[in-house]
């Protein structure tokens, strides 16, 4: 069969060609790379909405998601559209990049074109790079717990949340977790932001310890979920909403209300059903702009920890180490506890 030609969309005040529009990109269910360039196109206004201005990674799939894959962080002016947006963006070692900033859907469509699958923007603007405004509470599942364990975790997010006033945005993950989002005012450096996601993460520990922990070690956290303090740290990026996830299902990290949530099938979201979804219901995250929350509860929760001989916990491994922080030696292996 002769392959399908190339296509030309007018997205945005842009043209974007979309090349072999027959490959295959999720084998298991037949799926291919115009349908992927369709799907984000049907869910424009959701995944605009979380990436906009954000410098963004591309998870890369040229080959389609059983083929070898890729994480693109700097975007390169050679064979680039002259209206395709970048923002700088610093690692840990301060060493720089520039990455996709997508200012409109064209910016969207064209990575779909370059085989992205899966957009991983940072918690940050383009015109605020290292002040997040968005903090993410990433609900991470253990050997031995299960969604529904994680479904009683958001719960007692959201009731941390509701103490304070705040509002939360959950969403599937696209697998077995689930990420909660709140916008927060950009004035905070990453390692305030991480400091205050640790200390929401302690206030959730400390309302179910025997089945939620914010231990960094997996030897300590037990059939438990795992708040990921550490997705708050710079240079951790999360799969954002509405982006598809590379399994065999083609799900999506789909935004859902609290009251779905409680009965929500992470499979149920996916390229397919999706976009009908969107087009039914819109955006349940559509409000998170609405208000940018004051950080320092949180940070006089730290304030509070550290009184109470609670200081910061472990970096990830690839980050640099930090002042105060503590030792990255796995318990069992620490010389000195033994």
């Amino acid at each position: 069969m002769p392959k399908a030609a190339a296509e030309e969309h007018q997205i945005a005040g842009h043209t974007v060609r979309l090349s072999s529009p027959d490959k295959i990109v999720f084998p298991g269910r037949g799926f291919t790379k115009r349908d992927v360039f369709e799907y984000y196109l049907a869910v424009g206004d959701g995944i605009l909405r979380a990436l906009r201005d954000r410098p963004t990674t591309l998870q890369r799939f040229p080959d389609g998601i059983e083929g070898e894959a890729f994480y693109q962080k700097r975007i390169s002016t050679r064979g680039v559209p002259d209206w395709i947006k970048t923002a700088t963006i610093k690692f840990p070692s301060m060493r720089t990049a520039d990455e996709l900033s997508p200012a409109d859907l064209a910016h969207v469509a064209w990575a779909a074109q370059m085989g992205t699958v899966v957009f991983h923007p940072w918690p940050v603007r383009a015109g605020a790079p290292d002040e997040p405004d968005e903090l993410r509470i990433d609900l991470d599942p253990q050997p031995g717990t299960g969604f529904a364990d994680v479904i009683a975790t958001a719960e007692v997010v959201r009731a941390v949340l509701d103490d304070l006033g705040w509002t939360g945005y959950p969403k599937t993950s696209g697998g077995r977790g689930v990420h909660v989002y709140v916008r927060i005012a950009p004035r905070w450096s990453f390692v305030d932001v991480r400091r205050a996601a640790i200390a929401l993460a302690r206030e959730v520990e400390r309302r179910n310890p025997a089945g939620i922990t914010t231990s960094w070690w997996k030897e300590e956290r037990g059939e438990r979920v795992f708040l990921d303090y550490n997705q708050m740290a710079r240079d951790r990026t999360i799969a954002c909403a509405y982006s598809l996830r590379a399994n065999a299902r083609a799900t999506v990290s789909a935004p859902v209300t609290w009251d779905e949530l409680a009965s929500a099938e992470p499979d149920d979201f996916d390229l397919r059903t999706m976009p009908p979804r969107f087009a039914a219901v819109g955006d349940p995250h559509a409000g998170i702009d609405d208000v940018a929350h004051d950080l320092t509860p949180l940070l006089e929760w730290v304030e509070r920890d550290e009184r109470d001989g609670l200081g910061d916990l472990p970096y990830p491994p690839d980050h640099p180490k930090m002042p105060g922080e503590p030792k990255r030696v796995q318990p069992s292996k620490d010389r000195d506890l033994k």
